[in-house]
């Protein structure tokens, strides 16, 4: 169903599991002290690696969300979608009734699913012992399973979608989750993005392209956006999730609002696979899509007080999104702090957008920008106000959160102070 007047969209709900740690004060706490997640990795021998390093989430108690039953058919990634959805859920205070179900919709953002699952399927069938595979191989392997999983477990007989747009994945769900509400009648959506693909294959894969930092002798100075001495990115695992809902409703209800959900573009690069163009076109595009459609809602270039940076300390993208948000914002992008928080959780993948756009919403509610820690040696390249190392005092009436994918897939997203529109 398709409203003729597009409504407005609050953020009620915030549910987080990340390396800096599981629930919305703990991780939000840690990013404003400057206090990052990445280590060792603990969770297999990755001495045989060249990156020996990630970040992992280490205070996650699967039982804590759900029964053991339960527990033992899901994959982390699924697990983490859960548990993230019923703490957004719990927090936006949503009762979904008999009633709002139907009109209550999910949409998630996964890059590679259960490819430790694979992995470890994959080793029984060499051994020779394909009747050994588990049942739920392909449930715990498929990405949208985190997204049909969350609405098992909270009763959401909504339109269900899973966007597995590689790392802009938690972006466009939660563009998704927007338009369903504003466009589309739904009253409310979850949405955001989760991964765990900390597993020796992805590892070794991204070493291939030479993505990750091998910054194994120093980790908590391997993420380390827009810095001259950057050497690549650091894997990190977890899940951010977002309430969405019809702003009317919210208030009537007398919910807390984070934020408001004003504007959502996406575009594509259309040039590599891997590589971003060098000219930041493609994110140039997204972020001038999501100021095209909070245009409706009044928002103007100069009204953006802050961007949480794609920023994921490789040399490419810190470059090109630079040139990006100049090609924006012009003249205006000198004055526009900008911060990459991956410089503490290192690079959700598919997580990032979910978790960002949750960041970003904080910064809005506490009125403080994270900032960008191991900011060491500013590349000459990029020239922006990144907030170096110390968190930032600054109101703000809207900020936007972007993302950026493997094959040149983009997602912007702009969130304002709620009335501030």
């Amino acid at each position: 169903m398709r409203t003729d007047v597009p409504r407005r969209c609050a953020v009620t709900g915030i549910g987080l599991v990340t390396p800096v740690g599981t629930g919305l004060e703990k991780a939000w706490g840690n990013i404003v002290a400057g206090r990052g997640g990445v280590g060792p990795v603990t969770c297999f021998d990755a001495s045989g690696l060249k990156t020996r390093i990630a970040a992992e989430v280490k205070d996650f108690d699967p039982l804590d969300y759900m029964d053991r039953k339960t527990d033992k058919r899901l994959a982390t990634f699924i697990k983490y979608a859960v548990a993230a959805s019923r703490m957004a859920v719990a927090d936006a205070g949503l009762e979904i009734t008999n009633d709002l179900a139907p009109l209550c919709a999910c949409s998630m953002g996964c890059g590679l699913g259960g490819l430790k699952m694979m992995e470890d399927s994959h080793s029984v069938i060499m051994e020779g012992r394909a009747d050994r595979i588990s049942p739920f191989f392909i449930p715990m392997m498929i990405g949208n399973m985190s997204a049909g999983q969350v609405a098992i477990e909270l009763g959401l007989t909504g339109p269900n979608y899973l966007c597995a747009t590689a790392c802009a994945a938690g972006t466009h769900a939660i563009g998704l989750g927007f338009e369903l509400v504003r466009d589309h009648g739904m009253e409310a959506a979850v949405c955001g993005g989760t991964e765990s693909v900390i597993t020796p294959l992805a590892i070794a894969g991204f070493n291939a392209i030479k993505a990750l930092s091998t910054r194994n002798d120093d980790p908590g100075r391997a993420s380390r956006p827009f810095d001259r001495d950057r050497d690549g990115f650091v894997v990190g695992e977890g899940a951010g999730i977002l309430v969405l809902e019809e702003w009317s409703r919210a208030k009537a209800r007398g919910a807390r609002i984070y934020a408001e959900i004003l504007g959502y573009g996406a575009s594509c690069d259309a040039f590599h696979i891997t590589a971003p163009r060098d000219d930041g076109g493609g994110a140039a595009l997204s972020m001038a899509a999501a100021l095209r459609d909070a245009s409706a809602r009044g928002i103007r270039p100069s009204d953006i007080g802050y961007i949480n940076a794609h920023g994921t300390s490789t040399d490419l993208n810190d470059q090109m999104e630079t040139l990006a948000v100049k090609t924006v914002f012009g003249d205006l992008a000198t004055g526009i702090p900008v911060s990459s928080t991956k410089s503490m959780t290192g690079h959700l993948l598919g997580a990032a957008g979910g978790v960002e756009a949750a960041f970003t919403a904080l910064a809005i509610r506490d009125g403080i920008l994270p900032p960008t820690v191991n900011l060491e040696n500013p590349d000459p390249a990029c020239d922006l106000d990144y907030v170096p190392n110390v968190a930032r005092k600054k109101a703000l009436r809207a900020a936007m959160s972007n993302s950026f994918g493997f094959g040149g897939t983009n997602g912007s997203v702009i969130l304002g102070a709620p009335d501030a529109w």
